[in-house]
């Protein structure tokens, strides 16, 4: 699916990410964690063809796509949600710059997402955790088979981090597209993935792969289980060493 394959970046005389390789397999949840400024967002600005690396390359199901935009679907912090188009009209942007709209499959994803009274609404008629089921939505009904997701919880309440977590691994394992995922938060990234990947900072270099070992479909129960914590704590001393 995703390879990375020795890729460097640098800005001016900063180093930022240094022989970066990784891979994401089809129908994969692989999340992304390290302290602030260890170049993540950089990372997912090389993959969507914003930035060129300064070596390596980058390929998408055995296509090389450095350097080249149009091949992933994206969800960042914010929303990002047009505030003069509707509900309907936002999650169809995706298929719209593709040339094909279903209006059919979009109203079905949101009526699940427990948003189909508000297809018609505006985005500021929303809440930040509605307007973030939006833009998840959004970037699940694009073409494209690979979602890069930049810390999308981020900036909500714990109450409703959870139940977005919740309800994105319920729509993810229905689908099964491949996601990356940014995140700095530890139970996030070990409730929700397949695999974890662990950057130093300064500049970035990866530290190491966790194979996370809880079967699927997951509960809020595991988040208290000895074996969740023991994991975490490993994660944490990777992080701090």
């Amino acid at each position: 699916m995703l390879e990375l394959r020795h890729v460097s970046k640098s800005f001016g005389q900063k180093q930022v990410l240094q022989e970066i390789s990784l891979h994401v397999s089809n129908g994969e949840f692989v999340s992304v964690i390290g302290p602030s400024g260890s170049g993540k967002s950089t990372m997912f600005s090389l993959i969507g063809g914003l930035l060129e690396p300064d070596a390596g390359e980058i390929y998408l199901s055995g296509e090389n796509i450095t350097n080249k935009r149009g091949f992933i679907s994206y969800m960042p912090q914010q929303a990002s949600l047009f505030p003069w188009r509707t509900i309907m009209e936002n999650v169809l942007v995706g298929q719209e710059l593709q040339g094909k709209k279903d209006y059919e499959r979009a109203e079905a994803m949101l009526e699940r997402a427990g948003l189909g009274d508000v297809i018609h609404a505006y985005p500021h008629e929303l809440s930040g955790g509605m307007k973030q089921r939006v833009a998840f939505i959004r970037a699940l009904l694009s073409p494209q088979s690979l979602m890069l997701l930049d810390e999308p919880f981020s900036a909500l309440d714990e109450f409703t981090r959870t139940d977005m977590q919740k309800w994105l691994l319920s729509i993810w394992e229905d689908d099964e597209q491949s996601i990356l995922f940014i995140t700095h938060n530890i139970d996030e990234a070990l409730f929700l993935s397949d695999k974890i990947i662990i950057l130093s900072v300064n500049p970035a270099e990866i530290k190491e792969v966790i194979e996370v070992p809880f079967k699927r479909p997951r509960d809020e129960e595991l988040l208290l289980s000895e074996e969740f914590l023991q994991w975490k704590r490993r994660i944490m001393e990777v992080i701090q060493f």
